[in-house]
């Protein structure tokens, strides 16, 4: 049984309940918010994800579901709009374990700090104290283990595998009384840098399957870098900057991965008229980032065997020398002005990758309206963030309000769909194909309404014995 409505389900305590069941308090009209929730009793149920809505999708982030029964919260991976509303979770008097990854546990304390900063308080004492209470209930697990959560009369199975979205992200598989559900969270795409390629689980009953681009299918690795190349060069031509918004977490490293895979092969080449690869800046203007990719850094185990390769050879993959870290929003502003002053070719990295907030909105302010920029997108943009609006309007040299203020998109705008870190409607069929027993239910969440429709019709003709709900 399936119904995301909870007041519906306040309203209707008399009808008999059928358990197992699966609600969703998120990621059910758009692709954030990501919250399932696993009910196997009236007085027991454990969430899957607490995230943000970001853009349109925005709406009170309040918890507004009951939680007294909530045994325990799975997280998937620490991207925001799968974590950002664990605060709240807090606040609504949710005291259970938080199980994640390994990796998992070392991000998201920083996640959460960044959070609360933002969103909620500067008051250091009040996210230290979120932040150690967190710590607390923090349970990170192995991979491919199951692990057990008590519900008195009724038991629950879990593990995490390997989801090759970000560092640490995982779906998860739960064995209740024999019946096995999968929640994917996020999958990452295969091939993608740094990071082994899901597997699909052996079997699923019931699974939850996200569907970010279900309806499209991402560009080649080898495509998509060769047409990272060509936009650098064409780019750097005009001694310009190139933009590009990217997430702090995922996004970011796997660019400086491949900016450093371009850097080392075309090293004795130029770049542009009288600046050689070897001598190319990358700026990377986040805080939050370079904290990050120093945790991959300290995480090698979990790079695949090409990444392990680099490293053996004396690469540097993340953090090499051409790459400038500004740390302070001191050097950040100074930075902003010299680029814009002196228009020198470099390549800046900032957050968010959504530009609704950080760093790369300042950027955009300074350089949207000179033609020598270009922003170039390679992450997915929510329907009424501003990189929506860029990416949908600047070839048109429309305009975007950032900070109430419009600023016409002189820019080039370029979007290079294979960075995303999304599995792709092929990756996500072949998710379900490579099952050995496959789903008699399937629930599509994660996504467009344009992209559910069409991976639903996929679906169907994969699966026609079973059920594709669209929640």
């Amino acid at each position: 049984m399936l119904r995301h409505d909870m007041d519906d389900l306040c309203q209707k305590k008399d009808r008999t309940l059928s358990y197992p069941e699966v609600l969703f308090h998120g990621a059910t009209s758009g692709v954030t918010g990501s919250c399932h929730e696993m009910r196997l009793a009236d007085d027991f149920g454990i969430l899957i994800d607490c995230g943000l809505f970001q853009g349109s999708e925005g709406k009170k982030q309040e918890i507004d579901f009951p939680v007294d029964h909530i045994t325990a919260l799975i997280v998937t991976h620490v991207h925001i709009d799968h974590v950002g509303r664990i605060p709240y979770l807090l606040a609504a008097g949710f005291s259970g374990p938080i199980y994640c990854s390994i990796a998992s546990a070392r991000l998201l304390p920083l996640v959460l700090e960044d959070a609360l900063e933002v969103s909620f308080t500067h008051n250091r004492r009040l996210i230290e104290l979120f932040i150690a209470r967190i710590a607390r209930q923090l349970v990170a697990v192995d991979y491919g283990k199951w692990h057990s959560i008590d519900g008195g009369k009724h038991q629950l199975r879990f593990k995490l595998k390997p989801a090759g979205h970000i560092l640490g992200s995982a779906y998860v598989e739960c064995d209740v009384q024999g019946q096995r559900f999968v929640f994917s969270g996020d999958l990452g795409a295969p091939y993608s840098p740094l990071l082994p390629a899901p597997r699909s689980p052996y079997r699923a009953d019931v699974l939850v399957l996200e569907s970010t681009y279900g309806d499209r299918l991402h560009q080649g690795r080898k495509t998509r870098m060769e047409r990272l190349h060509q936009i650098i060069l064409r780019a750097l031509e005009n001694r310009g900057a190139i933009l590009i918004p990217a997430f702090s977490i995922g996004r970011t490293q796997e660019l400086l991965y491949e900016l450093e895979t371009l850097i080392y092969r075309h090293q004795n080449e130029m770049v542009a008229d009288g600046l050689p690869w070897d001598d190319l800046e990358i700026i990377l203007d986040s805080p939050l980032a370079v904290r990050f990719t120093e945790v991959y850094e300290q995480l090698e185990e979990c790079w695949d065997a090409e990444a392990g390769r680099r490293v053996a050879q004396g690469r540097q993959p993340l953090l090499f020398s051409q790459l400038t870290i500004i740390d302070s929003h001191e050097n950040h502003r100074h930075a902003v002005e010299y680029i814009q002053k002196k228009a020198r070719p470099c390549i800046v990295i900032a957050a968010s990758g959504m530009c609704a907030g950080g760093r790369i909105l300042d950027w955009l302010k300074a350089l949207l309206g000179d033609v020598r920029t270009d922003v170039m997108f390679v992450g997915y943009q929510a329907r009424g963030t501003p990189g929506w609006t860029i990416q949908k309007y600047g070839q048109q040299h429309g305009y975007v309000e950032i900070d109430n203020k419009r600023y016409t998109i002189d820019a080039e705008v370029h979007t290079l769909s294979g960075y995303s870190a999304h599995a792709d409607q092929r990756n996500l069929l072949d998710f379900v194909k490579r099952m050995r027993r496959g789903p008699e239910k399937v629930y599509l969440v994660h996504g467009d309404d344009e992209a559910k429709t069409a991976l639903k019709k996929q679906l169907e003709t994969l699966l026609p014995l079973s059920n594709v709900v669209v929640p």
